[in-house]
């Protein structure tokens, strides 16, 4: 199992999406999961709105490429028409271990066709991903149910499809049970590093999974 950090590895709700939150998941080894929006024509490590202490993105592909860090990189789109500026970017900087999700299904289409490596999403809400075959992986969410089974993990990945989890812990839920399950399966069809997990309890899910 994957973990990736989800904005980052950090105590307090303002170290989200800092560059030291995300250099810091990079030197524990684990990948991330952070938010992209755009301010004044550059890209800012942003979830919810531009603030001055909102960080640019070049800033940490920078320190990726110079450390060599081969962790996934989960970009969460937050904002329309940032294809330019990011491809920009992971050319100029050769990222290649990264996915885009949850931008709006108009946003979406406009990556595929710049060949961009895209993520799909399910959730209970959504049941049939939407550009299922044209995307390289599936973004699986799960809001107040648990769905996530054997069956639904093995036909992803059976499809070619790369799959990253939601661990219910984003949404305040209990993770212990779902957790198990999953454990179960990577060892039952010896998945090991086909599935990645993101999480705020990356300690735990390290020791869990991996130790």
């Amino acid at each position: 199992m994957e973990i990736l950090a989800h904005r980052g590895f950090w105590r307090e709700k303002e170290e989200q999406n800092t560059l030291a939150s995300l250099v810091k998941a990079f030197d524990m080894g684990f990948g991330i999961e952070t938010d992209l929006r755009d301010g004044e024509g550059k890209l800012l490590l942003s979830h919810d709105i531009v603030t001055s202490l909102s960080e640019r993105v070049e800033e940490l592909f920078k320190i990726y490429q110079k450390h060599s860090f081969k962790f996934s990189l989960a970009l969460n789109i937050k904002a329309d028409g940032l294809q330019t500026l990011l491809l920009t970017l992971i050319k100029r900087y050769e990222i290649e271990n990264y996915f885009v999700f949850d931008m709006s299904i108009p946003d979406a289409l406009l990556y595929l066709k710049d060949d961009f490596k895209v993520f799909t999403r399910q959730s209970e809400y959504e049941k049939e991903p939407s550009f299922y075959e044209e995307a390289c992986g599936v973004w699986l969410d799960e809001f107040h149910t648990h769905y996530i089974d054997e069956k639904l993990i093995l036909e992803h990945l059976e499809n070619g499809k790369q799959i990253a989890i939601v661990s219910p812990d984003l949404h305040k839920r209990s993770y212990e049970k779902e957790w198990e399950e999953y454990k179960k399966i990577i060892t039952k069809h010896k998945l090991y590093g086909k599935i990645m997990l993101c999480t705020d309890k990356v300690l735990e899910a390290k020791e869990f999974f991996n130790d």
